[in-house]
């Protein structure tokens, strides 16, 4: 076994790969980039090395500045993680050159299953059914020998990038010419091949572990079929559709798969399957890492993968054949992400002020987080992972849901509560599950509004401040009571705004614990108990007699209010001062950024003309770019960015005067 590991990644799959690194004994070493250098991985790893130079997003893709940390460090192997170089070939290659074992396959293995084309190859000549269709040159005949719908791949990367569903054939030429940019822009690579579309799919991947001895076997399914943009969000093992008799069959065709390219080590073999025939199943590729949803295995199979992918890797064989493996229960994992899904899904940021991770019997967190965290748009949105085991499927999910209820990331907005949503979908619940089911049902599955609580909860909060211990006398004119003499006390107006909704204007009065509310059309009574007003404390309200508990956070801007997994970020709004700034900009147009990032591209100075819908700025963050256009013709009279500004969301970018009537 080795004496040192360096883990070449960030975030919680560096955490969560030191945590088994720690558990064997073994010395981990980390790598962080500027931005990282107080993140959790850092903190919990036996040593660190800072990797460079800047920009931070390119740190961790530097082979030659990973491979000095190694020797630096007297690293004997690597281990990749998943992302950045966890599927590259030349990675891999490079440290087997210096002398460093790759906890992976080999760089022959990556390259073959990196190329979709090859791998269908390969896979088809063992044996393993595919995917009906073809790849270039002849891309555009097939398709149309194929009919449509037909959907478009590159050859080379994953999570969805450059992939078009195309189901009108007149349109065809158009995604190819699409598909092509985006897989040259994403992987440096616009070979492309076409498959025939399989309606109403459900998304099957077999875990694979192979020794450098010949044993190859599998560890069961996962499901994976709830995704939103080609990118997995709820997974689960076993999958509600596979009897015995299927998952065999698909379990033997994932060895052949594996077998086929000489594989070792920890992978997955990925299977699209029909719903209505699952065993009319079709080999779709071969993941060549360890996946975001292997804790889902190792909790029904109770195999540590991580130390596998170490033991195998050191060249020891697996002590258990195909026979030994049982799946013990229902595992699911929920994806926590930093996207607002109230906002589209736009990635968020932020700064970690208040964290609670559910863990306990049966629940499990996997993640990169700490309070005070900074949530950076450099890197991918996923935190953390929450992944529960429970006896049967029913329970699983009743217990994933109330784990989420638990979660608490106030300060950056997450998908939780959308998720936690969508495990009670009824579709969810029945196990009818396909890869379209999320986007069909997403609008549903947003909580667009803010709840009256919350408004009522901040109301109580920004006019009733935990006073301090009581020490002596008090000045009664410092009570908020709004006491008037010889009549009713009086209303005290306070304006708050979440963004993404319009301002709201509560009215209080009365005192604390009790006072009286105007929240939108009638009067309420509150009672409110409060226990301390600290980052992370709780906070008890009462609205018509209905109890709601929040957990609270303070801001630079406001206060956060969270609850059953849902955050709002309240802020406090001058109803003068907005119409005075309307006021300042002449009844312009504000463009603002729709999510913390950085500008890219600036394509108009101060003074230009610009017709509606013509493109201003790009702002990207964490791999996502949003084009910023212009809301009407008018002329450019603000520009408050350059290329690499950091941006924060709602902030201004740019201001456009509207071109008046007549004008040429």
């Amino acid at each position: 076994m080795f004496d040192t590991v360096l883990v070449a990644n960030r975030g919680e799959i560096a955490v969560r790969v030191i945590r088994t690194l720690r558990e064997m004994g073994v010395r981990s070493v980390a790598v962080h980039s500027d931005a990282d250098a107080e993140a959790r991985h850092v903190r919990e790893a036996d040593t660190a090395v800072r990797i460079g130079p800047p920009p931070a997003a390119d740190s961790y893709l530097s082979v030659p500045a990973l491979l000095d940390a190694a020797k630096r460090t007297g690293a004997q192997a690597v281990h990749p993680g998943y992302g950045f170089l966890a599927e590259n070939a030349a990675f891999a290659q490079a440290c087997a050159d210096a002398g460093l074992v790759f906890i992976g396959p080999s760089a022959t293995a990556i390259s073959l299953m990196g190329d979709k084309i090859r791998a269908k190859e390969t896979v088809k000549a063992a044996g393993v059914p595919v995917v009906p269709g073809a790849a270039d040159p002849e891309l555009a005949e097939a398709a149309r020998e194929l009919g449509a719908p037909v959907l478009l791949k590159p050859s080379a990367g994953g999570g969805g990038k450059g992939m078009r569903l195309v189901r009108d054939l007149s349109t065809l030429d158009d995604e190819i010419a699409a598909a092509r940019r985006e897989a040259r822009s994403s992987f440096g690579d616009d070979t492309l091949l076409v498959e025939r579309w399989i309606d109403r799919p459900r998304h099957i991947e077999i875990q694979v572990l192979a020794d450098s001895h010949g044993n190859v076997i599998h560890l069961g399914e996962r499901e994976c079929s709830l995704q939103r943009r080609h990118q997995k969000i709820i997974e689960e093992a076993p999958s509600v559709l596979l009897t015995p008799e299927i998952r065999a069959s698909m379990g033997a065709a994932a060895v052949e798969a594996a077998r086929s390219c000489g594989y070792v080590g920890a992978g997955t073999v990925e299977f699209i399957v029909p719903g209505g025939d699952p065993s009319s199943y079709y080999f779709m590729e071969m993941n060549t890492r360890l996946q975001v949803e292997h804790p889902v295995t190792e909790l029904i199979t109770g195999i540590d993968l991580v130390e596998w992918q170490l033991r195998v890797a050191a060249g020891e064989p697996l002590p258990f054949a195909q026979e030994d493996v049982r799946l013990d229960g229902w595992a699911v994992e929920a994806r926590i992400c930093a996207e607002d899904p109230a906002r589209g899904f736009l990635p968020s940021g932020g700064t970690v002020l208040a964290l609670h991770e559910p863990r306990g019997a049966g629940v499990r967190t996997d993640s990169g987080l700490a309070g005070g965290t900074e949530v950076s748009s450099l890197y991918d949105p996923m935190l953390s992972k929450v992944i529960v085991h429970a006896a049967d499927r029913p329970t699983a999910l009743r217990k994933l849901r109330a784990a989420l209820g638990e979660l608490v990331t106030l300060g950056v907005p997450t998908n939780a509560g959308f998720l936690r949503r969508l495990l009670a979908h009824p579709d969810v619940v029945s196990g009818d599950l396909d890869t379209g089911l999320v986007e069909r049902d997403a609008e549903s599955l947003v909580d667009a509004g803010v709840p009256a609580e919350v408004y009522a909860a901040a109301a109580l909060l920004r006019h009733f401040p935990p006073a301090p211990a009581a020490s002596g006398w008090v000045d009664p004119f410092d009570g908020r009571t709004g006491w008037r003499l010889g009549g009713t006390p009086a209303w005290t107006a306070l304006g708050f705004r979440v963004p993404g909704h319009e301002p709201v204007t509560v009215r209080l009065r009365g005192e604390a614990p009790s006072a009286e509310l105007l929240l939108g059309e009638g009067a309420e009574a509150v009672s409110a108990a409060t226990v301390g007003t600290a980052t992370g404390s709780a906070l008890v309200v009462a609205v018509d007699g209905v109890t709601h508990r929040f957990t609270v956070a303070p801001s630079p801007e406001g206060l956060w209010l969270g609850r059953d997994g849902d955050s709002w970020h309240v802020l406090d709004h001058d109803p003068v001062e907005a119409a005075l700034s309307g006021a300042r900009h002449g009844g312009a147009d504000t463009l603002a950024a729709p999510m913390p990032g950085t500008v890219t591209v600036v394509k108009v100075a101060v003074g230009d003309e610009v017709e509606a819908g013509q493109s201003l700025l790009v702002v990207e963050a964490m791999k996502m770019e949003h084009v910023i256009s212009a809301p009407h013709a008018g002329t450019v009279t603000e520009l408050d960015v350059t290329p690499g500004t950091t941006v924060a969301m709602d902030q201004i970018l740019a201001v456009v005067t509207p071109r008046e009537e007549g004008d040429a």
